[in-house]
């Protein structure tokens, strides 16, 4: 069962919870920013929070998991292992995402895909196209923590161990460079 309340605790004890003046993967601005590989290293952390998300998908008979490469392949897996399914994760080649590896997802077999953070969804709709290429039956998204606070659908259930509204701004509306704060740094993975 989903505890918001347990899963903003644990992501402040493991310091994935930052406050600043954050440059984000797509380009926009943020105040905050969650730093979810922080938890990945606390393996009793990362077990509750797959086990949270996986109560979401007990009775999904889920056959893969399936991650963006490189911020999802933990959680991903942690996940995978609480279903009883395999963990595959995909990769960024000449800016396509793709299945290398020899991983495959065999016609009609029932995909969760593995977030760590949502913030627009584009790597969870590019991994998507991946599982409909491959012809897979997509059962839903399992995420640790969706910031867009459930405005980002995907046409699939979506659990979420924490789900929270964090403003994000265009560059050239960002109040954080309005009043003049330090220069936004790039923690991200892209």
């Amino acid at each position: 069962m989903i505890n918001q309340n347990r899963t903003e605790e644990i992501l402040t004890e493991c310091g994935a919870l930052l406050n600043g003046h954050f440059l984000l993967t797509s380009g926009r601005h943020a105040g905050q920013y969650m730093q979810c590989a922080q938890v990945q290293q606390y393996p009793g952390c990362l077990e509750e929070i797959a086990e949270m998300i996986a109560s979401g998908f007990s009775q999904d008979e889920v056959d893969i998991v399936i991650a963006p490469a490189i911020g999802g392949i933990v959680i991903g897996y942690e996940l995978a292992r609480k279903l009883g399914a395999k963990s595959i994760f995909t990769e960024r080649v000449d800016g396509k995402v793709t299945l290398r590896r020899g991983f495959e997802v065999p016609k009609g077999a029932r995909v969760v895909v593995a977030e760590d953070v949502i913030t627009t969804g584009l790597s969870t709709k590019e991994v998507i196209e991946v599982v409909n290429e491959y012809g897979g039956e997509l059962v839903g998204i399992g995420v640790m923590v969706d910031r867009t606070g459930g405005d980002v659908q995907f046409g699939v259930k979506v659990v979420a161990a924490y789900s929270k509204e964090i403003g994000t701004y265009d560059p050239e509306n960002c109040p954080l460079c309005k009043e003049g704060a330090q220069p936004p740094i790039k923690p991200g993975s892209r």
